[in-house]
């Protein structure tokens, strides 16, 4: 898969990139002695990574993980922040790319350049330990999630006088209701991977701790195999929905921004063309 890139990923010393699948990008956090903790740079590692793939027209899914069998990701890396004082403000919208991404807090995309992401393509997360702090709201903004059977998510920032500032609050309320979401976040209380099934704060259990990445890779085939056009305006539809208070002017707003550029797209020819001669579509890259 990797010499079918048209364009080379961004430098990463955080993160290991892999191909699992045609059109399909895993990104694994690779930091297991901290348990896989994120390094102020390791943000702005991941924005370009993720601006990337919405670039890159090869590819139409992602895949966030990590090494090891205890941690997804247990936040920010609070030793490095010790060194340099607390500083983990966010940047104001623009400077990514233009400052020196070692000294300073979260590019606009927030924590991992995930927690904030708006982006074009889907990410999963597949989660196979515990999500804490960041790690969580790395997951409270992905598409899909999938969960090893051992993961826990909690947001611990208020147990250690902070409080959860990448985004993960509102989404979190929009997610299971302000009454839920006020005592996970005021008590810092972790929930287990079947707890958070329940409150809708993931898709699925992976049948076993080894298996969650190999699962959601099925699922993201499962959406490669779609229009890569489809994956796009679906997904803002979506996010638009989330995002915005009434469901007409969400719809509205997509079909303003995407109907007329995907009914004039080669995509939607070869699958019109495909359903007609009842044959596998074969699709092109996006334009979108």
């Amino acid at each position: 898969m990797a010499d079918q890139l048209v364009s080379r990923p961004p430098p990463t010393s955080t993160f290991v990139l892999s191909y699992p699948a045609p059109a399909v990008l895993l990104v694994t956090i690779n930091r297991p002695k901290a348990r896989n903790a994120i390094p102020m740079a390791g943000h702005w590692e991941a924005d370009a990574l993720f601006t990337w793939f919405d670039s890159e027209p090869s590819l139409r899914v992602a895949i966030i993980s990590a090494v090891g069998d205890k941690a997804f990701c247990a936040g920010q890396d609070i030793i490095e922040v010790g060194k340099r004082g607390g500083n983990v403000q966010n940047e104001p919208a623009g400077t990514s790319g233009s400052i020196d991404a070692t000294k300073v807090g979260h590019p606009p995309s927030g924590f991992a350049g995930l927690s904030r992401r708006a982006g074009k393509k889907p990410v999963i997360a597949a989660v196979n330990g515990l999500a804490l702090g960041g790690g969580f709201e790395i997951c409270l903004n992905c598409d899909i999630v999938v969960a090893s059977p051992k993961a826990e998510f909690g947001l611990p920032e208020s147990l250690r006088g902070l409080y959860a500032g990448a985004g993960g609050l509102p989404r979190l309320v929009r997610e299971c209701g302000l009454h839920i979401a006020s005592e996970l976040a005021l008590t810092g209380r972790r929930v287990s991977a079947s707890e958070a099934k329940e409150l809708h704060l993931i898709n699925r259990i992976s049948k076993s701790q080894e298996s969650v990445v190999e699962e959601a890779v099925e699922l993201a085939k499962a959406i490669a195999a779609t229009s890569p056009d489809s994956i796009i305006i679906t997904r803002a539809a979506l996010r638009e929905s989330w995002e915005t208070a009434s469901v007409e002017r969400a719809t509205q707003l997509t079909a303003g921004r995407y109907q007329e550029a995907l009914l004039k797209g080669e995509n939607f020819r070869i699958g019109m063309a495909a359903f007609a001669k009842k044959q596998k579509p074969e699709w092109v890259p996006s334009k979108l």
